[in-house]
């Protein structure tokens, strides 16, 4: 197995290069096409405008959202361009409350989606729903990438987060061409359930069964001495120095998470690297 088909959705032009650039990267590696679709988000749907707005008001909103598009597709051309892989652009408009429908119609059918981290400063609100549209309807894995990534690199040290539950090992089969390529994955348990079927061997059969495809695997067997499980999971990220976690996503029901935070937004906002994610 290989990512063929490696897809990317960009909002905003500063956000575009290490989203670009790690994608390209693994284009590269996998010997994929890359797509990037460029979006200028219209907000002009209910809510946005008072009661009365005119079409001028409308027209201006998409003609901005249509300047904005071209601007991202320019700088991901600009990016795209020295590297020796195949890639395609194209730029589009559509509004805040539809975007998640044009993500997923093409994120269903990429092996890949890279996109930017979704959360914090200077962020557009178009981004979590991006994010959601490509895991949740185009049923596609997700390399979060975040703004502080400057070294691109195909990762060779990953952090495999296991807790025995669907959406782990959903993205563990999903990143096997990453864990694949590194020197070493550790398989990271936390405060495993003392009576559970495999208490005597935490994380030991993930751990056969990727080692089957020839990933160079350790266990890491770790306590929850830290408030929050996503606490302890990033600071041994960069104890062992690792490039990647890899993690399912969205354990608790969305609405849980958006309500309680929860370990997925947590590790988007906090990780230093870039975070695999498949549901």
């Amino acid at each position: 197995m290989a990512y063929k088909s490696l897809f990317s959705v960009l909002t905003d032009e500063s956000l575009a290069g290490p989203v670009l650039s790690q994608a390209a990267r693994l284009a590269e590696m996998n010997d994929a096409h890359l797509e990037a679709l460029c979006m200028g988000v219209d907000r002009s749907q209910t809510g946005y405008y008072y009661a009365g707005a005119n079409a001028m008001i409308l027209q201006e909103s998409i003609a901005r959202a249509q300047e904005e598009a071209e601007a991202v597709e320019s700088r991901a051309r600009e990016i795209l361009g020295p590297w020796d892989v195949r890639w395609s652009t194209e730029n589009g408009v559509a509004q805040l409350a539809d975007i998640g429908r044009h993500v997923a119609a093409r994120a269903r059918f990429s092996d890949l989606v890279v996109l930017p981290r979704p959360y914090g400063d200077n962020r557009g609100v178009e981004l979590e729903p991006v994010l959601e549209a490509a895991l949740f309807e185009g049923r596609t894995p997700v390399l979060v990438v975040p703004d502080e990534k400057t070294e691109v690199t195909v990762p060779k040290k990953i952090v495999l987060a296991w807790n025995e539950s669907s959406e782990a090992l959903s993205a563990a089969r999903a990143a096997l061409p990453l864990l694949k390529a590194a020197d070493s994955v550790h398989v990271v348990v936390i405060d495993p359930p003392t009576h559970g079927p495999n208490r005597s061997d935490p994380g030991g059969l993930l751990s056969q069964y990727i080692s089957r495809h020839g990933v160079k695997v350790e266990i890491d067997v770790l306590s929850k001495t830290m408030p929050r499980v996503s606490d302890v999971l990033l600071r041994h990220t960069k104890d062992i120095e690792a490039e990647l976690v890899v993690m399912g996503a969205y354990g608790k029901s969305r609405f849980r998470e958006a309500i309680l935070g929860g370990a997925t937004r947590y590790m988007l906002e906090q990780s230093e690297v870039p975070v695999f994610m498949a549901h």
